[in-house]
C-alpha cells in the first residue's frame, strides 16, 4: 500500500476551487478565513452519473463573464457558470457509438476553453482532442447556447495518423497547441491556421542501442511570452525541456524517482515547474539547469492527474485518485489544507478573482438591486390594487346598470298595468252608462204602472192602520174620533192632490 504521512494543516488564504471527478461531478471548496483557515465544501453541481463522467476542464478565467468548460466521457462538452453552475451550452463533438467505432472507442482526453473573447456575442470558444488525435476547434454564440449550435464553421484535424493522444495544452497568447501521448511525439501546431509548425525527435539509442518509445503523459509551455520552450513528462518517469527555436530533441532531460509522471504545471516566474507522479509524488523543478528544487511534505496516497497554480498568491492545488484536494504553499513546500472529497478526482481549477470582501461598489450596487427589487414590489402590488378597484368598480356599474334595467321593467310593468286597470274602468264605466240608458228608457214607459203600483200598496197599508186603530180605539173619547175623522179628511185631500 502507498506510504501516507500525517502532517498538521495550518490553513490556507482565501481561496476557491473547482474540482470534478469520475462520476461527473462538480464541486466547489472555499477558504473564506483571513490570514488561514481551512477549506471546506460549498457547492456539489450535477448528478452523479458514471457515464458522464468528467475527463478534462478548463476555465476561463476572466474578472467578468467567466465560464467552466468539461469534457465528459459521453463525448458532449458543456459550459457551466463557475458563479453558480448554471448549464450555458452544451455540444456534442462526435457523432454516436457504432459498430465500427464511436464515442466510446474514441473518447475525449484533452479540453482547453479560451480565455479570450472575439466579441460579445461569443459565449466561448474551445479545442477538444480525442483519443484517436481528432482534434475540433468550436465557437458557441449566446443566441445558439441553448440549442447546442455552431457560431460559424468548425475547424477540424488530425493530430495524428497512429497512437493515442493524452495531453493537450496551449501556450499564454492562444495561438499555439502542444499534443502528445502513446506513440506520438510532441508536436506543435498554429491554431490559426490548423498546420503543424514543429515536432519533436526522440533521444538517440542508450549505450545498449535501445530505443524507447514515446509515451507523453503531461506537458506545459514554460514561459508566458515565449510559446519556443516546453516542457513534457513522459510515462519513463523523465521530465524534458524542448527549445523549438534550437533543435528538435530535448535540451534537458532529468529523471524523477520510478513512476510515471501524469501532471504538471509551470510556474508565473518562468523557469519553475510542478510535477506529480503515479504514486503521489509532488516535486518542483528550476528548468534552466534541471535541479529539483524540493519535494512536497505530506505525501500524497494516490496518483495525481491535475496541478494548477494560483496565478498571483504562492500557492498550488492538487487532486488525484486519493479523493482528496489539497493545496500547498510553493515557498514552504508545506501541506496547507486538504479536503476529502468521496470520489476519484480527474482535474482542478482556480478561480483567480475570488475575494472575501465584497468591494464597495459591488455592495452599492446589491443595495440598489435590493431596492429596485423593493420599488419593483411595491408597484406589483400598487397596481394589483388599482386593478381589484377598477375591477370593484366596473362590478358596482353593472350592479347599477342591472338595478337600473330592473327598475324601468318594474315602471313598464306597473304602467302596463295601469293602463290596462284604467282601460277596464273606462269599460266599466262605459257599459254602467250604457245599462243607465237603457233603464232610463224603460223607465220613462214603466214610470207610470210603477207609480200606480205604489199607490195601491200605501192605500192598502193607510186602510189597514185605520181598521187596527178603529179596534183599539172603541173606548176612545169623541173628540178623538173627530181628531181621527179630520186626519182622515186630510190624507184623503192629500192623496187626491198627489193624484
Amino acid at each position: 500500500m502507498p506510504r501516507t504521512t500525517v502532517v498538521e494543516s495550518p490553513g490556507c488564504p482565501p481561496l476557491r476551487a473547482l474540482t470534478t471527478d469520475i462520476l461527473g461531478l462538480v464541486k466547489v471548496v472555499e477558504a473564506r478565513a483571513k490570514p488561514a483557515g481551512a477549506a471546506k465544501i460549498v457547492e456539489t453541481w450535477g448528478a452523479p452519473d458514471a457515464s458522464r463522467g468528467i475527463v478534462a476542464a478548463s476555465l476561463a478565467d476572466r474578472a467578468a463573464d467567466p465560464v467552466l468548460a468539461v469534457a465528459r466521457k459521453n463525448g458532449v462538452v458543456e459550459l457551466l457558470n463557475p458563479l453558480n453552475g448554471n448549464a450555458l451550452a452544451a455540444v456534442k463533438t462526435m457523432a454516436p457509438a457504432t459498430n465500427d467505432g464511436g464515442a466510446e472507442d474514441d473518447p475525449l482526453v484533452a479540453l482547453h476553453l479560451f480565455t479570450r473573447q472575439a466579441s460579445d456575442s461569443m459565449l466561448g470558444t474551445f479545442i477538444a482532442c480525442t483519443d484517436k488525435g481528432k482534434a475540433s476547434m468550436r465557437s458557441i454564440t449566446k443566441e445558439n447556447a441553448a440549442s447546442g449550435l455552431d457560431a460559424g464553421p468548425s475547424t477540424t484535424w488530425d493530430v495524428c495518423s497512429g497512437g493515442n493522444v493524452q495531453f493537450c495544452s496551449v501556450d499564454h497568447g492562444e495561438s499555439y497547441a502542444m499534443f502528445g501521448g502513446k506513440g506520438i511525439e510532441v508536436n506543435l501546431w498554429d491554431i490559426a491556421s490548423c498546420s503543424k509548425t514543429w515536432s519533436a525527435k526522440s533521444p538517440r539509442a542508450n549505450s545498449l542501442g535501445i530505443w524507447t518509445r514515446p509515451w507523453f503523459t503531461a506537458g506545459t509551455f514554460l514561459c508566458k511570452d515565449d510559446h519556443r520552450k516546453i516542457v513534457a513528462c513522459t510515462n519513463n518517469h523523465q521530465v524534458r525541456l524542448y527549445d523549438t527555436a534550437l533543435q528538435r530533441r530535448p535540451a534537458i532531460s532529468v529523471d524523477f524517482r520510478e513512476s510515471p509522471i501524469k501532471a504538471v504545471a509551470a510556474d508565473p516566474n518562468g523557469h519553475d515547474v510542478y510535477i506529480g507522479t503515479g504514486t503521489g509524488d509532488l516535486a518542483s523543478f528550476d528548468m534552466r539547469t534541471g535541479k529539483l528544487l524540493g519535494c512536497y511534505i505530506g505525501k500524497c496516497s494516490g496518483s495525481i492527474r491535475s496541478i494548477v497554480r494560483h496565478p498571483e498568491l504562492p500557492l498550488v492545488a492538487s487532486c488525484g485518485l486519493d479523493s482528496y484536494l489539497r493545496i500547498w504553499d510553493t515557498n514552504t513546500r508545506q501541506l496547507l489544507s486538504a479536503v476529502f472529497l468521496k470520489q476519484h478526482l480527474t482535474s482542478v481549477v482556480i478561480d483567480s478573482h475570488f475575494s472575501v470582501e465584497e468591494p464597495e461598489e459591488a455592495k452599492y450596487k446589491q443595495l440598489e438591486s435590493l431596492v429596485e427589487a423593493e420599488a419593483e414590489v411595491r408597484n406589483e402590488k400598487k397596481k394589483k390594487m388599482s386593478k381589484t378597484i377598477e375591477e370593484d368598480e366596473a362590478e358596482a356599474e353593472v350592479r347599477k346598470e342591472k338595478k337600473k334595467k330592473k327598475n324601468k321593467s318594474i315602471e313598464e310593468a306597473e304602467a302596463e298595468v295601469r293602463k290596462e286597470k284604467k282601460k277596464k274602468k273606462s269599460k266599466t264605466v262605459e257599459e254602467e252608462e250604457e245599462q243607465v240608458k237603457v233603464l232610463n228608457d224603460h223607465s220613462d214607459s214603466d214610470g207610470e204602472t210603477d207609480f200606480r203600483k205604489e199607490k195601491q200598496k200605501k192605500k192598502s197599508r193607510a186602510i189597514e192602520g185605520d181598521e187596527e186603530r178603529d179596534i183599539d180605539g172603541e173606548m176612545s173619547t169623541p173628540k178623538r174620533r173627530k181628531s181621527g175623522e179630520r186626519s182622515k179628511c186630510l190624507k184623503k185631500s192629500k192623496k187626491q192632490h198627489i193624484a
